[in-house]
């Protein structure tokens, strides 16, 4: 069966959700509407993976160097941002030690597809990004992921969940 090859630019909606009630980390739509859609003011970003730290367990019987898998951890996760001339808005939601969930929906917002990632976060630093270069004022903020992210999860639907 053909893929159907997308690119993210232009589909992938970002998310800053303050508050999720749910243990599962899944945001109601409700409140994912409540956050701050921040999508057109991404400049770069880092990160947002989760990879596993492997155990090497070679032995004395075979000359094979073999892993097993060890404790998952994700990257360290940033985004560069356009900076708004006027508002600091986004400068807001991203102040130094603010706590939310960074939601992304990596197919856009396709209620019930699975593919949203919920990052739970404390911004670790917010930093303008100073140059002489020809080009927009941007500033960087970098997030710790503070426990498991949710990946995979469905988008939710217009009913809420």
């Amino acid at each position: 069966m053909p893929v159907k090859k997308y690119m993210r630019r232009g589909t992938s909606k970002f998310y800053f959700v303050p508050t999720i009630a749910a243990t599962t980390m899944i945001p109601t739509r409700t409140e994912l509407t409540a956050g701050t859609e921040f999508s057109e003011y991404i400049a770069a970003m880092d990160g947002w993976t989760v990879t596993n730290n492997e155990i090497e367990t070679p032995d004395m019987a075979d000359t094979y160097d073999s892993t097993i898998p060890g404790s998952d951890k994700a990257d360290t996760s940033s985004f560069t941002f356009y900076e708004d001339e006027v508002d600091a808005d986004l400068e807001e939601t991203f102040a130094k030690g603010t706590t939310g969930y960074v939601v992304i929906l990596r197919k856009g917002d396709v209620p019930a597809n699975n593919s949203m990632d919920v990052f739970p976060v404390r911004v670790a630093s917010l930093s303008p990004q100073y140059t002489a270069d020809n080009e927009a004022a941007k500033f960087m903020a970098t997030c710790s992921i503070t426990s498991r992210p949710l990946q995979g999860a469905p988008v939710p639907t217009a009913s809420g969940g």
